[in-house]
């Protein structure tokens, strides 16, 4: 089966370690509010609106921030991509009938949580779950598909 939207399956180490030790980070990040000095650099702003209820917006402007919180969410990015969409040592039509159907189940049961969310929850607890709706289709599917996967070694022997 041609996927050319898969890569070799010699990089899944490296996502599987860049997603693990991103994931540590960010959870330690994110319960700790942890800033380190030595991540704290002059970055790029594109927008920046440092009041909520002030009417300055800057644009193009270089600020001093912390970029913990970006590190995490490009190594959780970076590492779930890699290990969602490389290719399995045995990539055949099951292998990717069980990639299909966990991706359509990932983003499917992410709505189904966003919209329960929407309806129930508010105030800034919301905008921390719009925060990890950025990562979890990734992780569900990720989740889905190996799970899918150790079923069916188990259904064979």
């Amino acid at each position: 089966m041609q996927t050319n939207y898969l890569l070799p399956n010699k990089y899944k180490i490296i996502g599987w370690i860049l997603l693990v030790l991103g994931l540590i980070f960010g959870v330690y990040v994110y319960l700790t509010d942890y800033e380190p000095d030595m991540l704290t650099i002059n970055v790029l702003s594109i927008y920046g609106d440092d009041q909520f209820f002030d009417n300055t917006q800057e644009f193009f402007k270089i600020i001093k921030n912390s970029i913990a919180n970006e590190l995490a969410a490009l190594a959780i990015i970076f590492g779930g991509l890699i290990v969602g969409f490389t290719k399995e040592k045995i990539e055949d039509e099951f292998i990717y009938k069980l990639r299909k159907d966990s991706l359509v189940w990932a983003i499917i049961f992410n709505y189904a949580i966003l919209i329960f969310t929407i309806m129930f929850v508010y105030s800034f607890t919301f905008f921390h779950i719009l925060v990890f709706n950025m990562f979890t289709p990734l992780l569900f599917f990720i989740i889905r598909f190996n799970f899918l996967k150790l079923k069916s070694r188990s259904h064979e022997e």
